[in-house]
């Protein structure tokens, strides 16, 4: 599987400040919340083949951030994400399959310590140099998670029937990567 164009082989890394790890579930069923995740790492080590690319992620819990101090208070605690005991959720990547702009990268997902594989739509969306010299790689990437296969189970019962929150979680990604220099033989 060749590499889209202009993706070059090399060590990449997330650029948080230009980034951004959504979220959105069903409240009270009639409504979405979402929200983001604030603080995450990555690494992806493009080789020759996509095929032989590795990616690793890893996302600080505790950056949890809906805009509600009161909600994101209770999902940090232990009832959802329990920051304090897992601080960190991580995506490996496994497989990547397709060509052009669009790809399926398939990966484990780790939550409260739990692994379940996952498979991400992805759009790659280009490379570009930036004003400073940085050569940059865009992907936007989604996927559909449930809460419960990740121990994510507090909920509550509505009046009217059903739940609170969803058990389906849409996961939106907006990734910008900067390639790292090459070391030199002095290094």
């Amino acid at each position: 599987m060749t590499l889209p164009s202009g993706l070059t082989s090399g060590v990449w890394l997330l650029d948080m400040s230009h980034s951004e790890i959504g979220f959105s579930v069903r409240h009270a069923g009639i409504s979405k919340v979402r929200g983001r995740f604030t603080d995450a790492t990555a690494e992806a080590r493009v080789r020759d083949s996509l095929a032989d690319a590795s990616l690793h992620a890893s996302v600080k819990t505790a950056s949890f951030d809906s805009g509600d101090a009161n909600r994101d208070a209770h999902v940090r605690g232990a009832d959802f994400f329990d920051v304090e005991k897992f601080p960190e959720m991580t995506f490996r990547a496994t497989r990547a399959e397709g060509d052009g702009e669009d790809y399926t990268l398939t990966g484990d997902l780790t939550i409260r310590g739990i692994t379940k594989p996952v498979e991400l739509e992805v759009e790659f969306t280009g490379v570009a140099v930036d004003p400073f010299g940085a050569t940059r790689a865009g992907f936007s990437a989604e996927t559909e998670i449930s809460r419960k296969d990740f121990g994510l189970t507090w909920n509550a019962a509505l009046e009217t029937g059903g739940f609170l929150v969803s058990d389906k979680v849409k996961i939106n990604l907006e990734a910008a990567l900067v390639k790292q220099a090459e070391p030199t033989a002095a290094e």
